[in-house]
């Protein structure tokens, strides 16, 4: 089993005893198009989709199944993940892209091709807090008015300090069971490494500052995963 092979067999682990909330995010990510797309009406036009850091699809494919969609596109830095999102999502009556590539690069590439629907999971906080500024800018220019961003990921409670935040995290960590002493190590060092969650009223206020209003869906019993709904105004 090569590196990539093991990573994803760690992540989906976690899926799979729902150490992260994956299915509570779920229905809070289903109940929130579901609702947006009863208020566009029955009459409106199909909707286009990007899906940034898609990952294989497996908690999203079947809710993509349903819904009614001209095109989505899913977008991840891994290659190999692309391949599996494809097979998880299966034939769909719409037009399917599949591109590896960054989500930053995305939002700020200048194109002119909006879309209806910005979706993404646990992607945004490896962003510090300058590229997530120019991924908010950058993204409000390319959703349609009556629009919708879903931004699933972790998120800093207010007032705590990112170390602390760590530390709390990481010994949420050693906790989880069914896993080598060495995949939590993984696991924490990666945290360490390369999480930089937004505090949230410093997320609602710069959200509004760059033309979103933004709305917490759904929040974890552990102070970290979150559900943020953000429309352009």
């Amino acid at each position: 089993m090569d590196l990539f092979e093991q990573q994803w067999a760690t992540y989906r682990r976690l899926v799979e005893q729902n150490l992260m909330e994956h299915r509570e995010i779920s229905d809070a990510t289903t109940s929130a198009i579901y609702h947006w797309l009863s208020k566009r009406g029955r009459k409106a036009p199909p909707v286009d989709m990007v899906d940034l850091g898609c990952g294989d699809l497996g908690q999203l494919a079947p809710l993509l199944r349903t819904l009614p969609l001209r095109q989505y596109m899913g977008l991840d830095l891994t290659k190999a993940v692309l391949t599996l999102a494809q097979d998880n999502l299966g034939s769909v009556p719409y037009h399917c892209l599949w591109e590896q590539g960054d989500l930053l690069h995305w939002a700020c590439s200048g194109q002119n091709n909006c879309v209806d629907l910005i979706h993404t999971s646990f992607a945004l906080h490896h962003l510090d807090q300058t590229k997530k500024l120019r991924f908010l800018w950058g993204a409000r220019e390319r959703i349609r008015s009556n629009g919708l961003f879903i931004w699933v990921d972790v998120f800093l409670p207010d007032g705590e300090s990112r170390l602390d935040y760590l530390d709390r995290y990481c010994n949420r960590v050693k906790g989880w069971p069914d896993l080598s002493e060495r995949q939590r190590d993984s696991i924490m060092e990666h945290i360490r490494t390369h999480d930089w969650p937004a505090e949230r009223s410093w997320l609602k206020q710069q959200a509004k500052n760059h033309g979103w209003s933004l709305n917490w869906a759904w929040s974890g019993q552990h102070q970290a995963e979150a559900v943020a709904l953000l429309q352009p105004v």
